[in-house]
């Protein structure tokens, strides 16, 4: 009989930061970190949200999830997040940088203040964000970032010129961030995600007539993701289980979606 070797997931006594930690992928990460011994500081723009992910995942864990209200536009709000968590738990092990959004307008229409705001959420809060958590991992000689970003990134979007730019930029910037970091004990991956049916994806899809089935159809899996889908991934990159990677992007979008050749194989 093979010896049964042990799941390489324990992470007692490590502390997460999740950005846009109320709702979607953030709550399904907060709940699965903590359910696997993390404690959690989660942040967004909604109190009400954060306080509800907060109550609930620390009712069914046991672990200290402290909500804080915050825009991750602001560089100033970004460094008080990551004092707030060292302050609070006195470490930092991860940070996962989750808030985004994707604004979509055609690109001769998308000005410069709509330039702006896209990147200064999708791409300037990752980027400050990761400084200030790296200073202090880099102390601790351990830590694990991992970036939420979007096959956008990747493929592009009609309607998602700035989107589409900000998430290619963040994945290079994981790239960049590994390569500098990974001589001090740091770990930076990323995620792009597909369609996923959280509560502001499937708002959206609504707007242009779209629905979790007409989307799912689109891959070869036929359905679209579930938070919880991602969540998994983002445990891959912050335990053992990813011990000799970095700097990846791993696509979660429910396959390659090719164009022409045979209607049915």
């Amino acid at each position: 009989m093979s010896k049964q070797l042990p799941l390489p997931v324990d992470l007692t006594g490590q502390v997460a930061l999740v950005t846009g930690g109320g709702t979607g992928i953030g709550e399904a990460t907060t709940r699965l970190l903590a359910s696997f011994g993390a404690d959690v500081l989660i942040s967004s723009r909604k109190l009400a949200n954060l306080e509800r992910v907060a109550r609930e995942v620390s009712r069914d864990t046991d672990r200290k999830i402290l909500p804080l209200e915050s825009d991750v536009r602001d560089e100033s709000a970004c460094q008080q997040i990551v004092a707030a968590a060292i302050d609070e738990f006195g470490r930092l092990d991860i940070l996962v940088n989750n808030a985004g959004g994707s604004y979509m307008y055609p690109f001769l229409d998308t000005g410069v203040d709509r330039f702006d705001n896209n990147m200064s959420l999708n791409l300037r809060a990752p980027y400050v964000l990761t400084q200030a958590a790296a200073r202090q991992m880099i102390d601790q000689g351990k830590g694990f970032i991992v970036n939420i970003s979007s096959a956008a990134g990747m493929q592009g979007v009609r309607g998602g010129a700035v989107y589409s730019s900000a998430k290619a930029g963040l994945q290079m910037l994981t790239r960049v961030v590994a390569a500098e970091l990974g001589p001090k004990g740091i770990r930076c991956n990323a995620i792009a995600v597909g369609s996923v049916a959280s509560e502001g994806a499937l708002r959206s899809w609504g707007k242009f007539g779209a629905s979790a089935e007409s989307m799912g159809a689109m891959n070869p899996l036929r359905r679209v993701g579930m938070p919880d889908d991602i969540a998994w991934g983002v445990l891959f990159f912050v335990s053992d289980m990813s011990s000799w990677v970095t700097g990846q992007t791993l696509a979660i979008d429910g396959g390659p979606m090719l164009v022409g050749g045979l209607e049915d194989v």
